[in-house]
């Protein structure tokens, strides 16, 4: 059956790419949908291994663990589990992880996903270099549309930002949206597939649709690697290429009229990108957003505790001796220093601010999570960048001895 595999693609996916929680949702709400309950379960506790709290992989994990304790279906009642108590129990609470009907996975008429970005590029600390290029490909161009017709260049086409997983480039696409008095639509792999043969097509065309009825609008995709994955690496099903050619087709300027629609994408692995989606008029040009550097990590660290209770903690410090963090290492430190005064205010009965003492002894426990991307990057670099479509990497790579 085409379900079964669009479950296998899925299944392909969240192998490649095991952080993508909503991706891995979606894999399980599919596998609960054909009662599957011991391989969701699975992906539900994965989920939750990463995020405790997700209110999505709660919900889906109750009712696999309903079926699984003898309950087949939701609406049987063999006195082990009530279903229906549970459900009105948890729902003002947890909301279910997908509500899919047969149509298109995004409702064509659903404006709520469009926004209003209040985020500048003066919001971001550092990065100067991103800024800059961003400036020269995209803003400069942008805002002086005489120079753009006297050099005949157009906005056409689409800019994709890469770089290693927790580094900020969701939120440099909402200072783009900003910069430009943009609307900003986010679109994720969640927001395209669909269990139904032919609508995942149909929620890419609905989604650009959508994009040019509220133009200006920055329209981002996320992890676009999983949207958009080299047809030559796909097996099986066509769901997936045909989601490539989907947007292929949206992208060309000879087949859609996008003025006033300017697409943005963001990845991790630009190399599982499908080659057709760089090609010129399409994601053919491509920024590289590296780890923060010293001044964007002070940033990203008195954010996580400006809304804590702390004392004398020395941002400068703390950036020297995070080098090589990304800002989810750096947010992830935070966390876990406060944990520690929290726990020590706990047994003593009184509140005591995060101190340095406990970022030093939150620090002592955390390493640098983006290792594995480098060492897959370099050997990118090394072996597979004859164009030189990486060469801003393979200097990056070279200034921070990664090579």
């Amino acid at each position: 059956m085409a379900e079964d595999g669009v479950i296998q693609e899925l299944a392909a996916a969240v192998e490649r790419s095991p952080d993508m929680v909503e991706l891995r949702l979606h894999l399980a709400t599919l596998l609960v949908e054909r009662e599957r309950f011991a391989e969701a379960l699975s992906h539900c506790s994965a989920i939750l291994a990463q995020d405790a709290g997700h209110a999505g992989a709660l919900s889906l994990l109750q009712r696999c663990s309903a079926a699984l304790s003898g309950q087949t279906s939701p609406g049987a009642t063999d006195g082990n589990f009530d279903w229906t108590a549970a459900e009105k129990e948890v729902a003002d609470i947890v909301k279910p992880a997908f509500v899919e009907e047969p149509g298109v996975a995004v409702n064509e008429n659903d404006f709520d996903a469009v926004q209003r970005s209040s985020v500048r590029l003066a919001d971001i600390a550092g990065m100067d270099a991103v800024k800059k290029q961003l400036e020269l490909s995209l803003l400069g161009p942008i805002r002086n549309p005489e120079l753009m017709r006297a050099y005949r260049v157009s906005a056409r086409g689409g800019l994709l930002l890469y770089g290693p997983p927790g580094c900020g480039k969701t939120f440099i696409a909402k200072a783009v949206s900003g910069e430009l008095g943009a609307n900003f639509y986010q679109v994720g792999i969640a927001d395209v597939l669909s269990r139904w043969l032919g609508e995942s097509e149909h929620s890419i065309r609905a989604i650009f649709d959508n994009a040019r009825r509220n133009a200006p609008c920055v329209l981002f995709f996320d992890e676009l690697d999983a949207l958009g994955h080299r047809r030559s690496a796909l097996s099986g099903s066509a769901g997936l290429r045909t989601v490539v050619n989907a947007l292929l087709e949206e992208l060309d300027s000879a087949t859609s009229n996008n003025d006033g629609v300017y697409v943005l994408g963001a990845t991790n692995a630009p190399w599982d990108v499908d080659a057709a989606l760089r090609r010129p008029g399409r994601f053919d040009r491509m920024i590289f957003v590296p780890l923060p550097d010293a001044e964007a990590r002070a940033a990203i660290a008195k954010l996580h505790l400006q809304d804590r209770p702390v004392e004398a903690i020395n941002l400068v410090s703390v950036a020297k001796r995070t080098d090589g963090f990304s800002g989810a290492d750096l947010a992830h430190m935070c966390d876990t220093a406060t944990q520690l005064a929290m726990a020590d205010s706990l047994r003593s009965g009184q509140v005591r601010p995060v101190q340095m003492s406990d970022i030093e002894a939150a620090l002592a426990q955390i390493r640098p999570s983006t290792g594995p991307w480098f060492e897959t990057a370099r050997n990118v670099v090394e072996f597979s960048n004859r164009d030189g479509t990486y060469d801003e990497l393979a200097k990056y790579l070279r200034r921070m001895k990664f090579r």
